[in-house]
């Protein structure tokens, strides 16, 4: 019996057993009750994103009660530092008023065991994962994004013990380096009992050095009206090894690149490739198309406040290409577009005045997301790579090991997450396109070559 193939999609029940809120163990002062949000959090989507980690159950005496009393004393001491996750936008959506309102925290458990079978399917069939969402996630729209709590997290408890833990925050306040920063250090705190006077990892004073502007452009990207996919991949390591000394091997040729290219280089010219290639076999033609690629600014500027602040601090760098003569899709020439627009920005930023980063910014987004050559029209091509390779949410671990599978985003755009294996030899891809173009690249024998079985 054991060995039949269930498809646990239409079976899963997830039933909520509790709802709390919990709030910073120790009240916020008052001259930190008002946190202003800054020129960045002005440009992030107005989402509420969720991301999900599964821990199967280890071999413990431990109960799972056990854990959650953890989980939710190691929260409430996070809190305490990153005050704002636990606030709630004032009715301005300038500021958020941190006094100590809590984040809302379900518990709830489903009828199902998280065994092998189960973590293989929820791996190919990322729809399992949608299940595991916060359930408030289907509460959220539009409309009352700034009424609703700065984060969510859900503790679903599976038949064996086993742990999906759900976080969503709301990306006008929060990006994907305070996310994911946050739960890795919250699961130290968890692990090793760390008190809330010795909990700092962020800064939260980014609006003294860029504070909200006048802006005459918005990044709001709307969701597609298309039904989008999502299925994972993982990057062979030895081919893209391969591949790095072929692009720059120069014996007998004179496209060679002149540089090293990085994995995630290499990777996202693949998948770049691969969305144009689908592209051309569904709609007959070679379309122009602009990625969006996120940068983190932390670090790159040469201000105290810029090293590692709470909330967005990203500029989503868009690269754009233009089919020319024979439309003959070379790896080189997307690894070379790039690394030269990731190194103009990074070089400019070093250099910048405040202001003049603030003016490279609404240029980039006006020309590239708003301008009707690129942003607002319909032929071409748009979608968004993300690497995630260099955070740590692999080694989220709360005490009871390493997650064994993870889930990104909230399936509203065309994305490419990267993100570290947990070997973290490889490079794993999630994908979440259009129907039509996932049925072409996961076909498609020229991608797949450079992707292994998992």
């Amino acid at each position: 019996m054991g060995s039949l193939c269930v498809d646990f999609n239409d079976q899963i029940q997830v039933e909520i057993m509790s709802k709390k809120l919990i709030k910073p163990s120790s009240p916020t002062p008052n001259n930190l009750q008002n946190y202003k949000l800054s020129f960045f959090d002005q440009l992030a989507e107005h989402t509420h994103t969720p991301f999900v980690l599964f821990y199967p159950k280890k071999n413990t005496s431990t109960t799972t009660d056990f854990m959650v009393q953890q989980l939710e004393e190691s929260l409430a001491r996070t809190l305490t530092h990153v005050y704002p996750a636990a606030a709630r936008f004032h009715d301005n959506k300038c500021s958020i008023i941190c006094q100590d309102q809590g984040v809302p925290l379900i518990k709830a458990k489903v009828n199902r065991r998280m065994d092998e079978e189960f973590l293989k399917q929820a791996h190919n069939n990322l729809d399992l994962v949608l299940h595991f969402w916060p359930l408030i996630n289907n509460d959220v729209n539009a409309n009352n994004l700034f009424a609703m709590p700065i984060m969510f997290v859900q503790i679903t408890i599976f038949q064996c013990g086993g742990i999906a833990l759900s976080v969503s925050i709301a990306h006008p306040a929060i990006d994907g380096w305070t996310n994911f920063t946050f739960i890795y250090e919250w699961s130290k705190v968890c692990k090793l009992g760390i008190p809330s006077e010795k909990i700092n990892f962020m800064s939260f004073d980014l609006v003294n050095i860029f504070g909200p502007r006048d802006i005459t452009f918005s990044d709001q990207a709307k969701p597609l009206d298309t039904k989008l996919v999502a299925k994972k991949f993982v990057m062979d390591e030895k081919v893209l090894s391969k591949l790095r000394d072929k692009l720059t091997s120069s014996n007998n040729n004179s496209e060679a690149l002149c540089f090293k290219p990085s994995r995630v280089e290499m990777v996202t010219a693949i998948l770049w490739r691969a969305q144009l290639r689908a592209s051309r076999a569904i709609t007959g033609e070679m379309k122009p198309s602009v990625m969006s690629f996120p940068l983190n600014l932390r670090g790159k500027l040469k201000y105290r406040e810029a090293i590692n602040p709470f909330g967005n601090f990203i500029i989503d760098i868009p690269i754009t290409y233009e089919p020319k003569g024979t439309n003959v899709l070379e790896l080189q020439h997307f690894i070379t577009l790039i690394r030269e627009e990731v190194e103009k920005i990074v070089d400019y930023c070093g250099e910048a005045s405040l202001d003049e980063v603030v003016e490279m910014v609404g240029n980039l987004y006006n020309k590239c997301y708003e301008g009707r050559e690129w942003g607002a029209n319909d032929d071409v091509e748009e979608f968004t790579c993300s690497s995630l390779t260099r955070f740590h949410m692999q080694e989220a671990d709360f005490g009871w090991g390493n997650p064994n599978l993870m889930h990104f985003g909230s399936r509203n755009n065309q994305v490419f997450w990267l993100y570290s294996t947990q070997c973290g030899n490889s490079i794993g891809v999630q994908m979440d396109l259009k129907e039509k173009y996932m049925d072409f690249i996961r076909h498609d024998q020229e991608f797949l070559a450079f992707t292994k079985s998992v």
